[in-house]
């Protein structure tokens, strides 16, 4: 009799619309979550590489909130907060999947926000895009080289956002909301609403949905003295808007357009100094930053019979504008210039001193807009009666320009010389100096315009030698051009560059694979594919002041262009399920040979970084995801990942890159991470609850080639989240709490000029959320 109620509870609680846990317990088999990773929604399990597929209400119950939390349940995925010049922040970090990582050229990961396609390169410490987790149906993460299907910049894997579509029969609202409160610092809130309207039934829907969410701060800034400035000044506010169409005019055409909008306001950088008391920052000048995405797309679909034909149309634009604290590095690289008295020179220690204390800052305003065009064909599911092949074939078209203005003034620095009765245009003073040279007390003023443009054909075709064995061919060919124009001036840009460098880029990329069904339930395959990513230009390094940098790497000026590179991944893998459905396992091998790497040479005196192709490396390991269900309502998973990324020769160290020997770590790669979930599903009277925690676990990896910087040796860390909820009709509430054990390990600690910084975990939250669905 029990049985029956917890039955019907669940029963009616998927009737009246309440959340995904409360539901869970209708099937004990393991839900399939289609996934669109060769470009068309099919079952992962056939599919020929290693998937992850985290559905949006996962995302929701687990309170997985960014990309960050993502990667430390998702295998061999891990995340570098960017450590240019003024540390870490939103927008910032770059994405690595399966050790394929490097801060320096083109990205190695591809983002895709449903059809369209935002991934942006590594210029001035300006990270990867990361769409918000709102309204999404699911997230699939690739991993392995995508350059077949998803072109060059996806040589490490690709990770797909793909929102929730709208649904032309059934009107619907969705609220959520959320508040939590952060150990040691300020309040965490959230809100969204999601309404799908059906239009004309059957042909045409609005889907419509808002969030707004506040993140709150833990890091205080303090003067001299350690007297507090301003609490919590890492707090972050975004908003996000998405708008979709779905019309459908006939049974065989679908035409989706869409515009999606976020906005993320950081008031301050997520760093602390480590030679003071924990979740302190020293600094002059605040590094806020907002960072605006704007995406319309429309997409096609058309079922011609015996094809399909979509077409994708995409824009976006990123306005991402940042301030960096230049104090220590801007000021003191000044001050280095000035000779004193005692040295034979003109300017009083005083003002030495007293240039190197002057508080600077670095803004940067930075406008990445592009258009793509896509165009693919596709042949119908395989069917034994029709045909043994299956195909698709496709072109694509990208144009990107990304717009850089760079400012630096000095505050005050014109006013300090005039105190000492002298001026920052006498080169007597200050060597190569000439008049205007710091207008408005401005020492570097930059401007760069990169464009990027691409073009492709691609196809795969898959031959099936029995219903249960078949072969995949697939290939890329792709041009692309890639330049750059740039105008320098004021002081620290030298003598000012107003030219520019080009780089021109052909790539074939082919992928090959073999896949068997041993029974429904059981597959095995392999694959060989190979990534690429385009080559580019370098900024203007000026000799004066990096002059001696560039004479101990053996140069005089600084490479004008960086060449592309590439890699070679061999996979072997299975994906299986046991006990009716009740019990999932994948797992899989790889090898990666990478030739040719990009990677940045930093020069320490003046602060510089360009790009020069260094050495070759090796990446292999495995990954592997179980989850079952061994009783009624009870779901267990396991995932983990381990990987051994290396450099294999010694050419990096011929380039000036300080540690790139043959088996040094590659940046950012933990060597392992883990997560394990549990969540139980029950009935309290009429209604449905659940409990559930997780843990999850990121080994240690180094930060730097360099034995010497405090960012060589990254620690191990593990974080603990628990929930439980219950429904009430139509409406479910949670109780949360997120990093129970409060994990405190300084994950990452560079040291920008003479501070060094850590980063850390967020501290413990507990918090409460309430979902609705009517």
């Amino acid at each position: 009799m029990k049985i029956r109620r917890k039955v019907l509870v669940v029963a009616v609680a998927a009737t009246l619309g309440a959340p995904a846990w409360s539901q869970q317990v209708q099937s004990d088999q393991i839900e399939v979550v289609k996934v669109t990773a060769q470009k068309r929604k099919e079952d992962p399990s056939k599919v020929a590489m290693s998937i992850s597929a985290v559905t949006g209400a996962q995302l929701q119950n687990e309170h997985v909130n960014d990309i960050t939390d993502l990667t430390r349940v998702v295998p061999n995925v891990s995340f570098t907060a960017a450590t240019g010049n003024g540390g870490a922040g939103p927008g910032t970090s770059n994405i690595e999947i399966r050790g394929i990582s490097s801060a320096a050229g083109a990205a190695t990961v591809g983002i895709y926000l449903g059809e369209v396609p935002v991934t942006v390169g590594n210029v001035y410490t300006m990270g990867n895009i990361e769409p918000k987790f709102f309204d999404l149906d699911r997230v699939e993460v690739l991993r392995g080289p995508q350059a077949t299907l998803y072109g060059a910049g996806s040589m490490g894997g690709t990770i797909k956002f793909v929102p929730n579509e709208p649904d032309l029969k059934e009107r619907e609202f969705t609220t959520y909301t959320e508040a939590s409160s952060t150990k040691g610092g300020s309040m965490n809130y959230a809100a969204n609403i999601v309404g799908n309207f059906p239009l004309v039934k059957d042909e045409l829907a609005l889907r419509i949905g808002a969030q707004v969410q506040h993140t709150g701060g833990f890091i205080n800034q303090v003067d001299g003295a350690g007297n507090t400035l301003a609490n919590n000044i890492n707090k972050i506010d975004d908003q996000e808007l998405r708008v979709a169409l779905k019309w459908m005019p006939s049974r065989t055409l679908t035409v989706s357009p869409s515009v999606y909008y976020q906005r993320v306001n950081a008031k301050d950088i997520a760093a602390f100094n480590l030679e003071l008391p924990r979740y302190q920052s020293q600094k002059q000048v605040r590094e806020p930053s907002n960072d605006v995405l704007f995406a319309p797309s429309v997409t096609i679909n058309w079922d011609m019979g015996a094809a399909d034909l979509t077409a994708s149309t995409s824009y976006f634009q990123r306005k991402f504008d940042r301030t960096q604290n230049g104090s220590a590095y801007n000021s003191y690289s000044l001050s280095t210039f000035l000779t004193s008295v005692a040295d034979g020179g003109t300017a009083p220690q005083e003002l030495i001193d007293g240039v190197a204390a002057l508080p600077s800052a670095v803004y940067l305003n930075n406008q990445v807009r592009q258009i793509a065009q896509e165009v693919r064909l596709a042949s119908k599911p395989y069917d034994a009666a029709v045909s043994p092949w299956t195909w698709l074939a496709g072109a694509y078209y990208a144009n990107q320009h990304t717009n850089v203005t760079e400012n630096d003034p000095i505050f005050g620095v014109n006013a300090l010389f005039q105190q000492f009765g002298l001026s920052t245009s006498d080169p007597d003073v200050l060597p190569g100096a000439f008049p205007n040279d710091f207008p408005n007390d401005n020492s570097f003023s930059g401007n760069f315009h990169y464009r990027e443009r691409q073009g492709s054909v691609f196809g795969e075709a898959n031959y099936y030698f029995t219903p249960a064995v078949h072969a995949t061919v697939g290939a890329r060919y792709l041009k692309a051009t890639s330049t750059l124009s740039q105008l320098n001036g004021n002081y620290l840009a030298g003598a000012g560059s107003n030219g520019g460098g080009e780089q021109s880029s052909k790539a074939f990329t082919p992928k090959y694979a073999l896949t068997w069904e041993i029974d429904p339930s059981n597959t095995v395959y392999t694959s060989v594919a190979k990534g690429f990513r385009l080559g580019g230009s370098n900024v203007y390094v000026p000799p004066t002041t990096c002059g001696p940098d560039l004479a101990a790497n053996g140069i005089t000026a600084a490479p004008g262009t960086y060449a592309p590179d590439s890699l070679w991944s061999y996979e072997v893998g299975n994906k299986s399920r046991f006990m009716g459905g009740r019990l999932t396992v994948n797992a899989d091998l790889f090898y990666v040979k990478w030739k040719n790497i990009q990677q940045g040479v930093y020069l320490p005196t003046c602060a510089y970084t360009y790009n020069a192709n260094a050495g070759d490396a090796t990446s292999k390991g495995f990954e592997f995801e179980i989850k079952g269900k061994p009783m009624s309502g009870l779901t267990l998973s396991a995932s983990g990942g381990y990987v051994k990324a290396e450099l294999s020769n010694d050419i990096g160290l011929q380039s000036g890159i300080v540690g790139a020997h043959e088996g040094a770590p590659i940046q950012g790669v933990p060597k392992y991470n883990a997560a394990i979930n549990a969540q139980y599903n029950f009935a309290v009277g009429e209604r449905g609850a659940f409990v559930m925690g997780g843990m999850q676990w990121v080994g240690s990896s180094h930060g730097s080639l360099d034995p010497s910087q405090t960012d060589y040796l990254r620690p191990a860390y593990h974080t603990v989240d628990l929930s439980a909820g219950m429904s009430f009709d139509r409406v479910s509430l949670t109780v949360f709490v997120k990093n129970a054990l409060d994990e405190d390990t300084l994950i990452q600690h560079p040291q920008v000029a003479s501070i060094v910084q850590g980063y850390r975990v967020n501290p413990r939250s507990i918090g409460m959320s309430l979902s609705s669905k009517f």
